[in-house]
């Protein structure tokens, strides 16, 4: 079922790295609190599924401080750690649709339409199924890339920046979002690299803010996905959400 409208065309910032991430720095000032709601609560859902594993994070501080130089093997011998580690996995790709949240306030903000949090769970709401697949595949995509010393992620994301706002606007499906989102990304890949590159460094930048800082930051990339699509499939209209 069609659960949006024709969009604009073309109004969004130029095709280029910089103004791209000029555009995402203007609409994250106005949405970061909801972008900071929206990791709190999956940081406390995370916080809450550790005593179902075992796992007791101290038992991780007290073994970075002693072994740093052997934690990647001595780690999974830690009890509970295993079942934490997957059952974290999967509440972060549940998460997903939240943080697809963050796109449709960002929408909303730039429309100049007023906003509340429960905006940010359109994504269980539409395409919830498409988000979450598309999530998976990217995920696994990409963390292989960043089991290749790091670096090979940076080349990899720009692939996938435009597939959550397409799979929100356009109601599409997990395979149109990765075929459109790499096609385009595919023909104007350097401004796609510019801005995936600078989204990443500046989502993690809140980490060398006292490390809490990342809570401030982290989402910054999802607005960089949004001013991405505006500036190559132009700013969408208002979404007619089904109650």
């Amino acid at each position: 079922m069609e659960t949006f409208q024709e969009f604009d065309q073309p109004i969004g910032p130029e095709k280029s790295t910089g103004a791209i991430i000029s555009h995402a720095f203007d609409i994250y000032k106005g949405v970061f609190l909801y972008a900071v709601g929206a990791l709190l609560i999956s940081l406390v859902i995370s916080f809450l599924i550790q005593p179902l594993s075992g796992f007791n994070s101290s038992e991780l501080v007290e073994e970075i401080q002693t072994s740093p130089e052997t934690l990647s093997t001595t780690m999974w011998s830690i009890p509970g750690f295993k079942a934490y580690y997957g059952l974290s996995g999967l509440v972060s790709l549940l998460m997903t649709p939240l943080y697809v949240g963050v796109i449709y306030v960002a929408n909303k903000y730039n429309l100049k339409e007023p906003m509340s949090f429960s905006d940010m769970f359109i994504g269980f709401k539409q395409n919830f199924l498409n988000i979450i697949i598309y999530a998976l595949i990217s995920s696994i995509v990409i963390g292989i890339s960043f089991t290749l010393c790091v670096i090979p992620a940076f080349f990899v994301v720009p692939f996938f920046m435009l597939g959550y706002p397409i799979l929100l606007f356009e109601n599409a499906s997990f395979s149109e979002a990765l075929s459109k989102s790499f096609t385009i990304a595919k023909d104007n890949y350097g401004t796609f690299l510019g801005a995936s590159a600078l989204g990443i460094l500046i989502s993690f930048a809140g980490v060398f803010l006292c490390g809490i800082g990342i809570v401030f930051t982290a989402l910054f990339l999802m607005v960089v996905m949004y001013s991405t699509y505006c500036a190559f499939c132009g700013r969408p209209r208002p979404l007619a959400i089904n109650k």
